[in-house]
């Protein structure tokens, strides 16, 4: 069994959060896990944030309405800017990457909502596949509240097909799944509230149902990318991070400075209405989300 835990870290001024076994994790198993992003009061107030966000503006934030939320809300755009975060990801691709989205990965208590097994890749559109996922928990991410489950060293052996299933529960956009996985290898990926985990946009994972009597609030920044990655379908958005100036071919997005500005708002759509007709080529149906 294949477990990436927290290592001692070495003296060195090149890496600023991962060691060099936390990187070789990554790079020979596909993730790494976990990253201790902040402490859990903090999480909680983020989380109370969000929640209070939910009650405010329930269309905004709705089960239609969970991606790009960190251009339209500032407990959000918080987490997208987290020191720890960047400067982790800063020493799996380097000084210079930009933000391309984000999706809330939301599965009320004792709920029928899953993830089938998949990899983030498949209809993103960029290319090379420089990039890196973290999915940052908000509360309690277990086995019993249907945490992510990972298939180590998945992402090296190149895309699988996928087939669209539109399953009434999976909460993918296509609801889209790689067949015939041995799920013996999976390995849970268990979060306290303010933990995080990274992953490559190869690797095949995915979650189970929430079977406890909690909400398992999840967000992913999905994902941050080395800057020298390129749209290959669609209008390359992005929001820069860290690093170098972005060239022309990227149109560059702007943090919120309130929640729900109508300017974000509207840079929100048009980045929602882009990436809807990205992910969703070739399907023959489209969800609302």
């Amino acid at each position: 069994e294949i477990r990436c835990l927290p290592t001692r870290r070495f003296a060195s001024t090149m890496m600023k959060q991962l060691t060099e076994a936390d990187k070789a994790c990554y790079r020979d198993y596909g993730y790494h896990t976990p990253i201790d992003v902040m402490s859990q009061a903090t999480a909680f107030r983020l989380l109370k944030e969000f929640e209070q966000a939910e009650v405010d503006f329930p269309e905004a934030l709705g089960p239609f309405g969970r991606n790009n939320a960190h251009l339209t809300f500032m407990c959000l755009d918080e987490i997208a800017h987290n020191e720890v975060i960047l400067d982790s990801v800063e020493d799996l691709l380097g000084p210079d990457f930009y933000l391309w989205g984000s999706v809330l990965f939301i599965k009320e208590p004792e709920s029928d909502g899953f993830v089938t097994w998949h990899q983030d890749a498949t209809y993103m559109g960029l290319m090379p596949h420089d990039f890196v996922t973290v999915w940052l928990a908000l509360t309690v991410s277990n086995e019993e509240a249907g945490c992510m489950r990972v298939i180590p060293g998945s992402h090296l052996n190149g895309i699988k097909d996928h087939e669209d299933t539109f399953d009434e529960h999976n909460i993918l956009t296509r609801g889209q799944r790689i067949a015939d996985i041995d799920e013996h290898q999976a390995i849970d990926v268990v979060l306290r509230p303010g933990q995080a985990s990274l992953h490559h946009p190869r690797l095949i994972h995915g979650s189970r149902p929430n079977c406890s009597g909690h909400r398992r609030v999840g967000v992913a920044l999905q994902s941050y990318v080395a800057s020298h990655v390129r749209q290959t379908v669609g209008t390359h958005y992005a929001l820069p991070v860290r690093g170098c100036e972005l060239d022309h071919s990227i149109v560059h997005l702007q943090r919120p400075n309130s929640d729900m500005n109508p300017i974000d708002v509207s840079q929100r759509e048009k980045v929602n209405r882009n990436y809807s007709q990205i992910l969703y080529r070739g399907a023959d149906q489209i969800r609302g989300y």
